[in-house]
Parts: C-alpha cells; structure tokens; sequence
C-alpha cells in the first residue's frame, strides 16, 4: 500500500505543469504579415516617418575570401514604446551588390506598444551573402520613440559555435 501511495504521488507530481513554465504568446510572427495588416487613415501630418538601414550576414569569410561559413539571421522589429503603435510600411532585403531579393511587405502592418515581431533568414539561404541588408520604412505617432532594428546571426558546426549581433540607423 505504501508503495501504491508513493506510486500515486509520483504520477500527480511528474504530471502537474510547470508552475515556472511561460506559455508560448501569440505565435510566429514571421511570415504572419496578412493579420497585421493595418489601413493608415491618419494623416501624415501627424506621423512622423523614417528609413532605417540594418546590416546583416548570411554568411562571412572562414580562413580566406575562397571559403564562407553560413549563418541564420533573426531580424528583430521592435516598438519600444510603451503607449503608441508604429507601423512598418517596407522591409526589403537586399544581397552584397545592392541587388533587392525579397520585399517582405506589399502593405503596412502595426506593431503593438513593446511589441516585437521578426523576420528570419535561414542559414541554407545564400542569396544575401556577406555584405546582405535590410531597408525598413516606419512610421510612428508624433512624439514617439522610433522603432528599434536589431539582427542577431548564429551558427554551429561541431562544437564551435558564432554569434554577433548588429543594430540599424535612421537613414536621412
């Protein structure tokens, strides 16, 4: 019996969540751009707009300029402000030699107040190569803080690991 009961309170124990467990909110934002679709009807009088250029490396040089090592790129579009809404109205990626290979957006999406949403470019694609970047073109309400472009690259191979991070500016 007293093995029954220890029996019993292992299953309860082993089965009950975790108290410190996050749940996961919302979901991958990546590639979910059509719910984040926002018709601006404010006037742009009221917005103040800007262009941020953010560097990133789908790859780099190993050893010398014959060989390249790949790298996973995660593109983080923060809004740091803790009251408005900013709006992303381009994300365009370009490769070393300035040519466009993708635009993410044909229309504006919002980010919530402290909302982060993020684009990844996957180590297998090698179309940006290493002098690879993104445009972005944003809008926020007067007064508010401008939003906050952020790359962060990685990559493992055996047991060495590489990461590095980059920051966009404003572009004039």
């Amino acid at each position: 019996m007293k093995y029954l009961s220890l029996l019993a309170l292992i299953v309860v124990l082993t089965s009950c969540e975790d108290p410190l467990k996050k749940e996961k909110i919302g979901k991958d934002l990546t590639h979910d751009w059509e719910s984040r679709e926002i018709d601006l009807t404010t006037p742009d009088s009221l917005l103040t707009k800007g262009s941020t250029y953010l560097p990133i490396y789908s790859e780099i040089y190993q050893q010398n300029r014959s060989f390249t090592f790949n790298l996973t790129a995660t593109v983080s579009i923060r809004n740091i402000s803790l009251q408005d809404t900013i709006y992303i109205y381009k994300a365009d990626y370009y490769n070393t030699y300035g040519k466009l290979i993708r635009q993410y957006l044909d229309h504006p999406v919002y980010l919530q107040p402290m909302e982060t949403i993020e684009i990844v470019v996957e180590e297998e694609d090698e179309d940006g190569g290493t002098g690879a970047n993104f445009i972005f073109d944003w809008a926020t309400q007067k007064n508010t803080a401008e939003p906050f472009f952020e790359a962060v690259m990685i990559s493992t191979a055996g047991q060495q690991g590489l990461s590095f991070t980059t920051r966009g500016i404003r572009k004039e």
